[in-house]
């Protein structure tokens, strides 16, 4: 880990050397379990320990609250309602986190209670300082592009199978990775993709996060997913994350390849960033 954030640390700095802008917005992106968040964290801690002003926000908080995807799951599939996918984030405020740091004002970053599946209010968000430098934007899906209407035509697993046969959830996703999230995406200064070996490696490692949590709060603790109900969560991500991992090693800025037990196996950096 430490190797990691010296090397995308030194990324950071000839960055903000180089470029006119007010905000540095570094995209970090890898699947479920790939520890993107605490990188995330790492690095904003060794950025800020050196005088940089930075501000961390995960694509997680930036989730619709369950009321606006239960409406979702109504009107478009019911799928919807499950967090995680494109399309049941709300972008705009994202972007309107970003907007405001470019203007070098302060910021509210918005948060999300998992425990209560719904966005926390808005007194309890933090505040990004006036004047922020750098903004570590997280998430697993950050960067994607979408997928070609053809490659939607056969389901990748049983969910999609069972689940979404004609194809309205996956099509839904599909379109609205296309849109506004491309908005967001197109900001990102320095992508950087943890790339996970396999999805079988991304299944094993967010069971491990499940286990973990489950000798930490019990079996019955609200939150606490059995196996079948964990791996048919896994699947609403597996259509996407597959995609990414044949297709973010080539656009990425910085590619860190992870072995099974999430080690860095190599990091490649593009021309200019080395």
């Amino acid at each position: 880990m430490t190797m990691l954030v010296d090397r995308l640390d030194s990324v950071v700095r000839h960055a903000l050397a180089r470029q006119a802008r007010r905000l540095l917005v570094l995209g970090l992106c890898g699947a479920q379990g790939s520890g993107k968040s605490t990188l995330a964290a790492a690095l904003s801690r060794r950025l800020a320990e050196a005088g940089t002003a930075v501000a961390m926000l995960s694509l997680d908080d930036l989730y619709r609250t369950l009321a606006e995807r239960e409406a979702l799951a109504r009107a478009v599939h019911p799928l919807l309602r499950t967090r995680g996918v494109p399309g049941t984030h709300d972008i705009m405020l994202g972007l309107a986190v970003i907007a405001a740091l470019e203007r070098g004002e302060a910021a509210a970053l918005p948060r999300f209670d998992k425990a209560r599946d719904d966005r926390m209010p808005r007194a309890d968000w933090p505040h990004a300082p006036a004047g922020t430098q750098v903004l570590v934007l997280e998430g697993w899906c950050v960067g994607a592009l979408p997928q070609a209407p053809a490659a939607l035509a056969e389901p990748v697993n049983e969910l999609e199978r069972r689940e979404d046969a004609q194809g309205l959830w996956r099509g839904y996703v599909n379109r609205a990775l296309a849109g506004d999230y491309q908005r967001l995406f197109a900001r990102i200064d320095v992508l950087v993709f943890l790339a996970a070996p396999d999805f079988a490696t991304v299944y094993d490692w967010r069971k491990q996060q499940e286990d973990a949590l489950r000798m930490r709060v019990g079996d019955d603790a609200p939150g606490v997913m059995a196996d079948a109900a964990l791996a048919r969560f896994v699947q609403h991500y597996e259509r996407l994350t597959r995609h990414m991992l044949a297709d973010m090693p080539d656009r990425a800025d910085v590619l860190v390849e992870l072995a099974e037990d999430r080690c860095v196996k190599r990091i490649a950096l593009r021309e200019g960033y080395k």
